[in-house]
């Protein structure tokens, strides 16, 4: 079988270039195109040079259409409104599209529901094994603990650099808990306090983020009850991790019938 045919969206930045180095190293996946915006600096140079694998011959370039033509998958690690412009494109350019972004509207989140009727899309809040498994250790202790003895907060950190809070990660493991529970996350969630709150209300699931530094990414989970508590916690050391698991989802979505999967669904968890 042939390798699988990649493009990636926002080559020229840092996780651009992870996803240009883990296609490189990954057996069956071949780069065909490297996307960045039309004022990137970096457009015209290549690919393989700035991700720090080699001259490549594939330059950034901001032809989108060509990189869609070419490829058997789109990669979007971008922003919302440019992975739901995507999203309405790879039905018609007969490609799949794999979306690790993050800070997506309820709204735009409904228009790439929308455009993967008749497109297959593959979108998670985070592509690592280890969080995906830990979304499912989450939501069968939030099952497990009633909310009437266990609070349950998400905290995250993240790079200072990062625009969105709280992050996809956070989001997905809120909403892990929430499906334990059996509640709706929008309804029950606390994304902030200051100031004279009053207690706390039993059942929400309260949100706390930080910024700062270069931290790529620490995520816990913690169960508060009377006299004990349970913490359950990822921290990522290298975002090569979300690369990898962007592109095996891409390998497992070559194929599949038009849809909207998750890494839950590529993970078989």
């Amino acid at each position: 079988m042939s390798d699988m045919k990649l493009t990636v969206m926002g080559a020229g930045g840092r996780m651009g270039g992870a996803l240009i180095r883990a296609i490189n190293e990954m057996e069956g996946a071949r780069l065909v195109a490297a996307i960045d915006r039309e004022n990137a600096p970096m457009l015209g140079e290549d690919s393989g040079t700035l991700s720090g694998i080699g001259e490549n011959g594939i330059p950034i370039s901001s032809d989108l259409d060509s990189g869609l033509d070419a490829c058997d998958g789109v990669i979007d690690f971008t922003a919302p409104q440019v992975s739901v412009d995507l999203s309405r494109k790879v039905g018609t350019h007969n490609c799949i599209q794999v979306i690790g972004t993050t800070g997506c509207t309820a709204d735009e989140d409904e228009e790439i529901a929308a455009s993967a009727k008749s497109a297959t899309i593959i979108k998670s809040g985070n592509m690592s094994l280890g969080i995906n498994l830990l979304a499912v250790l989450v939501e069968k202790a939030a099952a497990a603990l009633a909310a009437s003895d266990f609070d349950l907060e998400v905290l995250e950190m993240h790079h200072k650099h990062k625009v969105d809070a709280p992050s996809g990660t956070a989001l997905l493991l809120g909403e892990a808990a929430a499906r334990g529970r059996e509640i709706d996350l929008a309804s029950n969630s606390v994304r902030s306090r200051d100031g004279i709150t009053g207690a706390r209300e039993e059942g929400t699931i309260g949100f706390a983020t930080l910024r700062g530094g270069s931290v790529i990414g620490d995520h816990s989970v913690i169960l508060a009850g009377a006299g004990e508590r349970i913490e359950l916690s990822h921290s990522a050391q290298d975002r090569s991790l979300f690369a990898t698991g962007a592109v095996k989802a891409a390998l497992w979505g070559h194929g599949k019938p038009a849809g909207l999967y998750s890494m839950r669904d590529v993970l078989g968890l």
